[in-house]
């Protein structure tokens, strides 16, 4: 008998094994629940009358180009022996009751007790007992696994592989693991490194079963949480702190000597002095990692493939699930080999530059040495703002003008330089901008079409924000940031030539196929391309609005074009809230935004294909984005032309998995561009793993792709090529990126955007239409409404 290890209230769950092999049951199998001869009526929901509902496609086939590569993964092969038993689920509900002078006082843990039953309970002769109540949930059949492995999904094929998933967790518990989710951590010194401020990253490892084209399989990864290193209290203030003793912390809320900690509840404290108090192993810790963590977490958790393998092949051995009496009574084993799977290297597309010049990336990347951007733009009225940064300014602008001219970007002179004064170094960030501000306006003859601004910090910057913002918002201009910590070389300053090219309407390369026929159906019928995320505040910040953006294709036939349609919505939001927002007859939402766009820039062109990339969603959220997003999506379309009808084709994207790949035959990762769509993939649904990117570091982390909606009817392999190329149109880098460009560029707006909260009261925020806050029952800050100029064009480059 096992408690299901994600509930942690007072209601609980338990599930039994009951197929006689030996486990011993607490529990009889419960009675049954509908009488005999009795045909239970079949209840109609209100949704189901209202429509019928879209379920992710069924894989139509299976891509068969590019060159074939052996490879392993993993997946580790499951063998299930015994599918006759059954899990039966309990639901264990805990109630106590208080005895005062002999009157019982109960509370279920929900209720907020009286005051008299407070005084009451402050009295020292009281005494509790408690009450538990098992009551029987649902019955859970074995045989729904081998449904699930047929592709034949249902509640109960979702609740057997959750039942499994338990079991895993109950394992790790007994061996006194760390849980977090389906990740486990033990207490092992040697598996911890410290990341800086007394927080140590802990490596642990991802175990779970899924259903795959070959069978069940155990995914089993390395993983990594934050801990606090153990030891003395005192200690990790100190580091956390950045003190060299515990007389020089600020105690805001205490004595000035040192000060007791509460461990108690706010109105019932229980101080213990500080000295005396020690921090236990495994304890986590969930604030966001500043950025000097960030980058040494990065570091120290790099593996190249060969070694994650040895890992993951030792931890497999170490978990000893074979031994786990649960997983025996179902007849469960699990296989100790990597399973071998048959992926596709895909050719790169062939790219065209500047002068006719046309090249095919080697090795996922290229680059700009004796070439020209294909779209160079022409930068006639500039200047620089400095923000005490350390380096030869002039030499710099000097540097930039010489390499724009070798790329095909004709600069001028900047209007001036103009330096922060001494005196505003340490004033706050808002006070910095705008004191920069009111200098650049006493002198320029009128606004400039680019500004250059010089940070002093390298990371995190508190003038971001601001800076962007007042640039985007209040007049329009197109900016770019550098933190030089050192004199800029060329490959530096060509890095931010890109992101300056493309800001302002250039283009620095693009597929050589894009502005031709021949590009399968995009060339041939007017298409747009949406990327979607939502981007939530660090952990912590419950007060933090979330940010939904969304990217389109523009310029058709164009694919290397975007621009974005930015909106706060509540805090962790995931589905997006804005793309369809009545005002009365008008519809202020993104879609119809992003539509209108397209049709000016297209020469006048409905888009008949729409496709959307979606990124940021789990499984269990495929429904909400299939019946609830792109129902908005069509609702827009309607708006604006109820006689238009688009055909739609919708992805999910997911990197937050843990299925990696390796290569048989070599200790490198796999190429890029390596695509596998069989044997570990879904056995029913039509999805695939994408290697696009060249991985230089570490082990390469594919993207998921899973392909929810198709009424344009791709080909297996034109749909694959199609995300492969879309790789291939980051205008910031000169490397294929590991995931579609339009979810990157989304990624990039709404974090963007979001720094334009940082620094302001949420109340006073303007915006977006109208200088209100969002209708409906949670009040959200809207963003600032972006210039004219400047919303159209790629500001998130």
């Amino acid at each position: 008998m096992f408690q299901d290890m994600d509930s942690s209230t007072g209601n609980g769950a338990e599930l039994e094994s009951a197929n006689g092999s030996g486990v011993t049951d607490a529990l009889p199998p419960p009675p049954p629940v509908i009488p005999p001869n009795v045909e239970p009526v079949r209840v109609k929901t209100e949704v189901a009358e209202k429509k019928n509902l879209r379920v992710p496609m069924v894989r139509p086939g299976f891509g068969s180009k590019g060159q074939k590569i052996q490879l392993l993964t993993n997946h580790f092969k499951v063998n299930v022996a015994n599918l006759q038993g059954h899990f039966y689920h309990y639901s264990v509900c805990f109630l106590t009751t208080v005895m005062t002078n002999g009157n019982a006082s109960p509370n279920n843990g929900n209720e907020e007790p009286s005051d008299g039953d407070r005084k009451r309970l402050r009295r020292p002769n009281r005494s509790k007992s408690f009450r538990v109540e098992i009551s029987y949930a649902a019955k859970i059949p074995l045989q729904a696994l081998a449904n699930a492995m047929r592709g034949q999904e249902s509640e109960n094929s979702q609740e057997a592989i959750r039942v499994l998933d338990i079991i895993l967790r109950q394992h790790a518990a007994r061996q006194g693991c760390l849980l977090v989710r389906q990740s486990f951590f033990h207490n092992d010194p040697s598996n911890c490194e410290p990341v800086g401020g007394n927080i140590l990253g802990c490596r642990g490892f991802h175990s779970s079963f899924r259903t795959t084209q070959g069978g069940m399989s155990l995914n089993m990864d390395v993983t990594t949480t934050m801990i606090i290193k153990p030891g003395p209290l005192v200690d990790f203030i100190i580091a956390n702190q950045g003190v060299n003793d515990p007389f020089t912390v600020d105690w805001s809320k205490y004595s000035a000597d040192l000060p007791c900690i509460n461990v108690g509840k706010p109105k019932r404290p229980t101080y213990i002095p500080l000295e005396h108090c020690t921090l236990i192993p495994l304890q986590r810790y969930t604030k966001a990692l500043n950025t000097f963590q960030r980058s040494a977490l990065v570091e120290k958790s790099r593996q190249k493939p060969q070694e994650r393998m040895n890992v993951l092949s030792k931890a497999l051995k170490v978990s000893n699930y074979d031994t786990e009496p649960l997983l025996r009574s179902c007849g469960i084993s699990i296989s100790s080999n990597f399973t071998q799977v048959e992926g596709r290297v895909l050719q790169a597309p062939k790219l065209k530059m500047g002068r006719g010049d046309e090249l095919f990336p080697r090795n996922g990347r290229w680059n700009f040495n004796n070439k020209q951007f294909v779209e160079p733009t022409k930068i006639d009225k500039w200047a620089v703002a400095n923000f005490s940064a350390r380096c030869n300014v002039r030499q710099l602008v000097d540097d930039l003008m010489r390499i724009g001219g070798m790329k095909g970007v004709e600069i001028a002179p900047p209007f001036d330089v103009f330096e922060e004064g001494h005196q505003f170094r340490r004033a706050p960030p808002l006070i910095r901008v705008e004191k920069m501000f009111e200098e650049i306006q006493s002198k320029l003859p009128g606004a400039p079409q680019f500004i250059l601004c010089l940070l002093p910090e390298r990371k995190n910057c508190d003038i971001y924000g601001p800076w962007k913002k007042k640039n985007l918002t209040e007049y329009g201009i197109v900016t770019q940031c550098m933190a030089p910590v050192r004199q800029p070389n060329d490959q530096y300053l060509t890095n931010c030539l890109l992101k300056i090219n493309a800001k302002l309407g250039g283009l620095n390369s693009l597929l050589s196929v894009e502005r031709t026929p021949a590009f399968t159906v995009i060339s041939k019928v007017p298409t747009i391309i949406l990327g979607m995320d939502v981007s939530h505040g660090s952990p912590g910040q419950s007060d933090v609005p979330s940010i939904a953006a969304v990217v389109s294709s523009r310029q058709w036939p164009l694919i290397s074009k975007y621009r974005a349609s930015v909106r706060t919505q509540p805090s962790k939001a995931e589905m997006i809230e804005s793309l369809v927002k009545k005002n009365g007859t008008e519809d202020d939402g993104i879609i119809k935004e992003l539509l209108v766009d397209f049709y000016a820039s297209s020469g006048k062109r409905k888009p008949e294909h729409i496709i959307i990339f979606r990124d940021g969603v789990s499984e269990s959220q495929f429904n909400q984005v299939l019946n609830i997003e792109l129902d908005q999506i069509i609702e827009a379309c309607k708006l604006l032309d109820e006689n238009w009808n688009p055909k739609f084709l919708l992805l999910v994207a997911q990197k937050n998995h843990h299925t990696k790949f390796f290569q048989t035959s070599s200790p490198d990762n796999v190429p890029p561009g390596t695509i596998i769509d069989s044997k570990i993939c879904h056995p029913k649904n039509n999805d695939f793993y994408l290697c696009a990117h060249a991985g230089m570091i570490g082990t390469t982390r594919p993207t998921h792709y899973h392909v929810l909606y198709d009424e344009i009817h791709f080909s297996p392999d034109e749909l694959q090529e199609l995300v492969h190329s879309l790789s291939y149109v980051y205008q910031r880098s000169t490397t294929a990126i590991s995931v579609v460009a339009p979810i990157c560029y989304a990624h990039l707006a709404a974090a963007q955007l979001g720094t334009f909260m940082k620094f302001e009261d949420q109340s006073e925020t303007s915006s977006s239409h109208g200088g209100v806050t969002a209708p409906g029952p949670v009040s959200v800050a809207q963003l600032p409404k972006l210039k004219d100029n400047v919303a159209n064009s790629m500001f998130f480059c």
